[in-house]
């Protein structure tokens, strides 16, 4: 299946701190377009032993995009009711760092003394003073990565919904695309017969001026050479072949499975070589309103098709 390059998938996981305590663990996975498939990872201290899993995981499932990876935490809001019943489950006082934050106080009140003493918030917060439940690595491992599974899941399903749709938009346009061949190809040689007619005129009375002592019939099969010579550099033939094959090309690749933006964004190169071609080689004003045409719809695909896995 077709996908695109953005998407975004999320999930959740819980985490057993100890002490009763759980915290709830959420993986972010965002994903944006790339020419090749770059991993970037934020994952807070506790889940970073699960970044190479999840990295092979990512690496296993897509081929392209700039993707990052998100984890947070916070311990569970019904961690309060815990706390009535289990005075430990929202930590433990250090008693050894508490005390020797009472000494350094007092130093400092010594040195200072119109400082206002701690309050118990700041007590609370000082480093090491209070021993809160971590929970154990492989906990947070195996949480993690399950998360980031599960993440990784809906961020490739929300990626395979946004290439469905791009692959309708793209086939819109190379319908349009081969209606405006339809119409104007059967013209072309009607243009180019009547291209012929004017710069036979055109020659004959060129070369009448400068070559009177010329015969008629020399004239007239030089005249023939050159418009014959003219007619071979302005044929579109080729042309027409070539951008009917390449839209078929591209019919083809949005019709099978797997990553194909970088054909598709190959194929967009050849066609607007083509509308190029056409548009330097138009012999009316409808041949040259039909390559613009042409160029104007080939932009809009690639810009679609860099859109594209």
């Amino acid at each position: 299946m077709i996908s695109s390059m953005t998407g975004y998938g999320s999930a959740s996981r819980q985490v057993s701190l100890g002490a009763g305590v759980v915290a709830d663990l959420q993986v972010e996975c965002r994903a944006v377009n790339s020419r090749f498939l770059d991993l970037g990872f934020r994952l807070p201290d506790e889940c970073r032993g699960a970044e190479p899993a999840i990295r092979e995981m990512a690496t296993q499932s897509l081929s392209r995009g700039k993707v990052e990876f998100r984890a947070a935490w916070r311990v569970n809001s019904g961690a309060a009711g815990t706390a009535k019943s289990n005075p430990h489950a929202l930590g433990a006082l250090n008693k050894d760092r508490l005390d020797a934050l009472y000494t350094l106080q007092e130093k400092a009140q010594e040195a200072f003394p119109k400082a206002v003493e701690l309050s118990i918030a700041e007590v609370l917060r000082w480093p090491g003073v209070v021993s809160e439940p971590r929970g154990e690595e492989e906990g947070w491992i195996a949480a993690t990565v399950e998360a980031a599974r599960a993440a990784l899941a809906a961020l490739t399903e929300s990626r395979h919904a946004e290439g469905k749709a791009l692959v309708g938009v793209l086939t819109t346009i190379t319908g349009k695309m081969r209606e405006i061949v339809k119409v104007i190809e059967p013209k072309v040689p009607e243009y180019v017969a009547q291209y012929q007619e004017k710069l036979t005129e055109r020659l004959a009375e060129a070369l009448a001026a400068q070559e009177q002592a010329k015969g008629g019939a020399e004239l007239m099969e030089r005249i023939r050479q050159e418009v014959v010579l003219y007619a071979v550099r302005i044929d579109v033939a080729e042309e027409f072949a070539r951008l009917k094959t390449h839209l078929q090309a591209v019919d083809n690749a949005l019709a099978g499975k797997g990553p194909v933006g970088k054909r598709l964004d190959f194929l967009m190169q050849e066609l607007n070589r083509e509308a190029n071609t056409l548009s330097s080689k138009s012999v009316s004003e409808e041949c040259t309103q039909a390559a613009l045409e042409l160029k104007l719809l080939i932009e809009q695909m690639r810009e679609q098709v860099q859109n594209l896995e």
